[in-house]
């Protein structure tokens, strides 16, 4: 199975040789970083797999470990519905041994997050425990994307999500199954539903969220030519969902297509000082709102890869915090993302 996409957008793949035309001297070489979102896919032709993965985190950057994150690879083709997700998993998993066998230094998806359907009821736990039972201490934590923005019915990239499911009362129990099994939920939305997420985080503070890409600000269609209104809405939004202890935020996405970047279109790649001027308003307003150790900076790869090399990526997060203590640069780059994701 692959990603159940529609709308008007497509993921670029990345370009390798366009992304070599620019390179850059790694920035503090020796700080340790968890990479806490990236994928593994064969998504239109392009794979992106252990070894695409190994590339880019062996540029030059201290990547000691990675969380993979689903993307509804790999799905088995037959046996029940809610039970095929568990297929990603197990690729995930024969991945993981490989690169163990090869002696890879870095500890590959030492975390995953897998597909759950969290509106399947009394089947939610045995599909986690299935989950569970392949991937061992590996499996921390459930996405069940809920992503979906009434200026695109027919989608975006990904298929639209039924409407109100945070608020959906079988899909809260599907969540409160997680708590059971000490699990995170990953929230992939659009950053209209961010009050959503807020009303869920208030309602179910015992249940770790992580807002997924600073909450997916779109820029594309009517949001395109709308930044600074956006991001007054975004930056308000942020406000309300930051009083939520129990949430934390992943800082990167930027590069999706969705969120207005058109990077790929130009005749070379952008360097990192580009990027960490573009970013710095939303990385130092969630860092105001949560404070460094409820932030950690993602590679969201290969989804992003289509518009900046992983170096160039990871020094653009050096140089947006370059003033910032060596403790709140730890907790940015490594110590939030294993303490959240328990690694």
């Amino acid at each position: 199975m692959s990603l159940d996409t529609t709308g008007l957008y497509h993921y670029p793949p990345p370009d390798s040789v366009w992304l070599r035309q620019h390179t850059e001297e790694i920035i503090d070489p020796e700080q340790p970083i968890i990479d806490p979102h990236h994928h593994l896919w064969e998504h239109d032709g392009h794979p992106y797999l252990m070894d695409d993965l190994l590339d880019d985190v062996e540029t030059g950057h201290n990547i000691v470990a990675t969380v993979f994150v689903q993307a509804s690879y790999g799905y088995r083709a037959s046996g029940p519905q809610e039970m095929r997700c568990i297929g990603e998993t197990e690729k995930v998993i024969e991945f993981v041994q490989q690169a163990k066998q090869r002696g890879i230094r870095q500890d590959l998806c030492a975390g995953m997050v897998g597909f759950v359907d969290l509106m399947t009821g009394d089947k939610v736990a045995a599909v986690i425990e299935a989950h569970m039972a392949v991937a061992g201490s590996r499996f921390k934590g459930v996405r069940h994307s809920i992503s979906r923005d009434n200026h695109f019915p027919d989608g975006i990239v990904l298929k639209p999500a039924p409407k109100g499911l945070l608020a959906n009362q079988k899909y809260r129990e599907g969540l409160l199954r997680l708590t059971d099994y000490d699990l995170c939920y990953d929230a992939m939305l659009y950053h209209q539903q961010i009050p959503e997420l807020t009303a869920l985080a208030q309602a179910m503070p015992e249940l770790p969220i992580i807002l997924d890409h600073f909450g997916c600000i779109l820029g594309v269609g009517h949001y395109r030519g709308r930044e600074k209104e956006t991001f007054a809405i975004w930056r308000k939004d942020m406000r309300d969902l930051a009083d939520c202890p129990n949430v934390s935020v992943k800082i990167g996405g930027m590069g999706m297509i969705i969120c207005g970047p058109r990077y790929h279109e130009n005749e070379a790649p952008p360097g990192s000082l580009e990027l960490a001027e573009a970013w710095r308003p939303y990385i130092e307003t969630c860092i105001e709102f949560f404070g460094v150790e409820r932030c950690m900076f993602e590679s969201n790869f290969p989804v992003d890869k289509a518009m900046f090399s992983y170096p160039v990526l990871w020094n653009a997060y050096k140089r947006s915090v370059a003033g910032l203590s060596s403790q709140d640069k730890m907790a940015l780059f490594h110590d939030t993302a294993k303490r959240v994701y328990r690694l």
